[in-house]
């Protein structure tokens, strides 16, 4: 799937100040995600393996080494059981994560573990989580990550340009860190948790599409909330409307707090009914998690010999 890449535009207040969002609505529709869809047996099952191709899998730990990083990346490489692929009958479908997500210091070990894989390495960069170190050294550390083999870059974006309503500080902020990355496909995490209300979500949505990101994201795991569907609900019609004006297609992530693969389930038919099969592959869509692919695997053994497994037969590392 080949996606032509989002190259941003001018920014438009007067698109960007007309966007509202009428919360009980948003958390009505939300809230019918889980109810009115349902998927079981053989069919959950290959929602679920679609759900795996879908995973950044991730590591940001303070206490993170290079064999730790080695060993995520092996999960990345084989993340299911090759008997659960074999009992389902997909053991030759090449299965792997979207992309291994590391601090910049474990690009190099991450890039040199998945040599041959075809599996990106994306890099979490800026001042990562807060965003708040110099602006010279955000944009440093991108180069440094790009230079240093990350396919992928998440960046994130100052909060309290959106908090005072400053449009175009974030306009530029975003549009300089998108050049820094150059054919690195650029995340831009929002926070939305920090970002007040929906319609705030709304708006930094629509500017940093604007000022060219490949991908929307709605947290770095670090906040006190994280992902939610209301606000995921939010940012996809961002980006859809985004699609209808210009063109372009732009991905969602969502990321932390999504660790059970029931709430993978309900993201992927959220991003079916609301953008269509399209937005069902790791081109368009990712979910940031560490957790989520070893329930999903515990989901698909019992699938197959009818027990749960201990949850810690499906490391991560």
């Amino acid at each position: 799937m080949t996606i032509e890449r989002n190259p941003g535009m001018e920014l438009d207040l007067d698109w960007v100040m007309s966007v509202r969002a009428n919360r009980s609505a948003i958390e009505r529709r939300a809230a019918t995600i889980g109810t009115r869809r349902t998927v079981k047996k053989d069919w959950q099952a290959a929602w679920l393996l679609k759900a795996v191709a879908c995973i950044d899998l991730t590591t940001l730990a303070g206490d993170d080494t290079k064999n730790r990083v080695r060993r995520l990346c092996a999960k990345a490489r084989q993340p299911v059981n090759q008997g659960i692929l074999d009992a389902l009958g997909v053991g030759d479908m090449g299965l792997t994560t979207g992309a291994v997500c590391v601090y910049h210091d474990m690009v190099e070990t991450a890039v040199e573990a998945l040599d041959g894989s075809g599996i990106p390495v994306a890099a979490v960069s800026t001042g990562f989580p807060a965003g708040l170190s110099p602006f010279h050294l955000r944009i440093a550390e991108i180069e440094e990550s790009v230079k240093a083999g990350a396919k992928e870059i998440d960046i994130v974006i100052s909060r309290r340009h959106v908090l005072e309503g400053n449009w175009q500080a974030l306009y530029d902020e975003m549009k300089e860190m998108r050049a820094a990355c150059g054919d690195a496909h650029v995340k831009a995490i929002l926070a939305t948790g920090e970002l007040g209300t929906l319609r705030n979500v709304a708006r930094a949505s629509l500017v940093t599409m604007m000022a060219g990101a490949d991908f929307i994201k709605t947290s770095t795991g670090k906040e006190s909330v994280n992902a939610t569907l209301p606000v995921s609900l939010v940012m996809i019609r961002a980006l859809r409307e985004y699609g209808e004006r210009t063109g372009y297609q732009i991905g969602y992530k969502p990321a932390g707090g999504v660790s059970k693969a029931k709430d993978a389930l309900n993201y992927l038919m959220l991003m079916k009914e609301e953008l269509g099969r399209e937005w069902l592959e790791p081109e368009l869509f990712r979910f940031g998690a560490s957790s989520l692919l070893g329930d999903i695997e515990r989901q698909l053994e019992h699938h197959v010999t009818g027990r749960y497994s201990a949850s810690f037969r499906h490391a991560m590392g």
